[in-house]
């Protein structure tokens, strides 16, 4: 059966509960590389701003059969974090997922699902929205509009201000799907080979949080509460063991651009990055 979007638009907000503890705060951040003791300790402990991501998350729901999504050639193509509270690293959180609009690219070109997630800490604070843009490469040609995509961020054309490097380990994405995001993409060779790719890829939302990390560094004195919003544009999928070098433009009081390649093939990964921070 084809792909029919009103199933998803007419979905009711998708509800999901999560505990959140400071071993779980941990395991993220292990799985987006970092090794600072207030991230991975549990003393005095602090969630990476990115984590916000992995909160309240309903899971890889694509393989669910009565969405007819071919999961398989399903990619992250856009995220969005703005956080309103500092992320909590204890309690219970409620997040309600949304779908919608929905872009027809046309057959053989897709669609764009735009998804959202509200995050509230059980005594009603609004901890953070999660917006995600999915790249369907196998669902187009439906009879739906193409118009309405946002225009991305547009990155200076000048020198960047800053420039870091942050390697990813060899088993980066197993420790990262620990998080919640349990895509075989990102285990299975097979899986990976079915969908175009010589081996499995880092998630994208793990090259996402290993950029906020390099924006965090440089931007905020690693000091999580000083991210308060970070935007991306996945351009090109990380395999582990690279190394992502993010360049950052300054913009004004509290707002950057940046950018971010692997080294190793000099491959832009994340593009159109925007930040806002204190």
């Amino acid at each position: 059966m084809a792909f029919d979007p009103q199933v998803l638009l007419n979905l009711p907000p998708i509800e999901t509960r999560q505990k959140i503890n400071p071993f779980k705060v941990m395991l993220y951040a292990l799985g987006v590389g970092a090794e600072e003791l207030p991230f991975v300790y549990e003393e005095g402990l602090e969630a990476l701003p990115t984590m916000a991501v992995t909160m309240a998350y309903p899971g890889f729901i694509w393989r669910d059969p009565a969405y007819h999504v071919t999961w398989q050639k399903i990619l992250h193509a856009e995220t969005s974090a703005q956080l309103h509270l500092p992320l909590p690293v204890e309690g219970e959180l409620i997040g309600y997922t949304t779908f919608g609009p929905i872009l027809d690219k046309g057959p053989e070109k897709g669609a764009i699902v735009y998804q959202t997630r509200e995050i509230y800490a059980d005594d009603g604070r609004h901890i953070a929205t999660v917006r995600n843009t999915n790249f369907l490469r196998g669902d187009g040609g439906f009879g739906g509009s193409s118009g309405g995509q946002p225009l991305p961020h547009a990155i200076p054309d000048r020198a960047p201000d800053l420039m870091i490097a942050l390697p990813t380990a060899d088993n980066q994405a197993l420790l990262y799907r620990l998080s919640g995001d349990m895509n075989p993409l990102h285990a299975d060779p097979k899986v990976a080979l079915s969908a175009g790719f010589e081996r499995p890829i880092l998630h994208g939302l793990a090259t996402y949080g290993i950029v906020g990390r390099a924006l965090l560094r440089g931007l905020a004195d690693n000091r999580p509460y000083r991210i308060k919003r970070m935007d991306a544009r996945f351009s090109a999928p990380v395999f582990p063991g690279e190394t992502i070098e993010t360049a950052i433009w300054r913009e004004g009081e509290g707002k950057a651009a940046f950018t971010a390649r692997v080294v190793e093939r000099d491959r832009l990964v994340l593009n159109n990055g925007y930040v806002e921070f204190q």
